[in-house]
């Protein structure tokens, strides 16, 4: 019994151009990716969003990440960093209406982690309920802890010889 397989290949037009892995807001970007998975790499970036941000930057969606040239990667990476400049919606973003300076942004890389760090930071000092949770490492949004969660802990009855 003969099964066919079709293999594909990628094919580049010109070989210099290609780059396996490509760096972009201290990501490492896999190059054989298609480019709107490709950027889901990049935290604070998601499918929905990469989607959106390629449209706005005129980019083929079918090409690969390491087909880029240089104007497009520098076009998605200026998008990305400033996208209300490029008339995407502030419900589309990741943080809205920051608490201290009201400002709409979208988070990405390092700034993910700073934030949610001093988010939480704040929430410990005020002393919110939150805030305690996550310190006593407990879980925070209102799950059962009575019998799960113990962390390792085993709890049980032991057997009769």
């Amino acid at each position: 019994m003969f099964v066919a397989v079709k293999q594909v290949s990628l094919v580049v037009t010109q070989k210099d151009q290609f780059t396996a892995m490509r760096r972009v807001l201290n990501t490492n970007v896999d190059g054989n990716v298609n480019v709107m998975y490709a950027l889901t790499a990049i935290k604070g970036v998601g499918r929905r969003y990469s989607n959106l941000v390629l449209k706005k930057a005129d980019v083929d969606l079918s090409k690969r990440a390491g087909e880029l040239t240089q104007d497009e990667a520098e076009r998605i990476v200026d998008i990305i960093q400033n996208p209300l400049q490029y008339k995407i919606p502030k419900w589309f973003l990741n943080r809205q209406k920051h608490r201290t300076t009201g400002e709409y942004s979208q988070l990405v890389s390092n700034a993910v982690d700073n934030s949610l760090r001093e988010d939480l930071e704040r929430m410990k000092k005020i002393r919110l309920h939150r805030g305690v949770r996550h310190a006593q490492n407990l879980r925070v949004r209102g799950q059962h802890t009575k019998t799960t969660g113990r962390g390792g802990r085993t709890v049980g009855v032991s057997k009769k010889k």
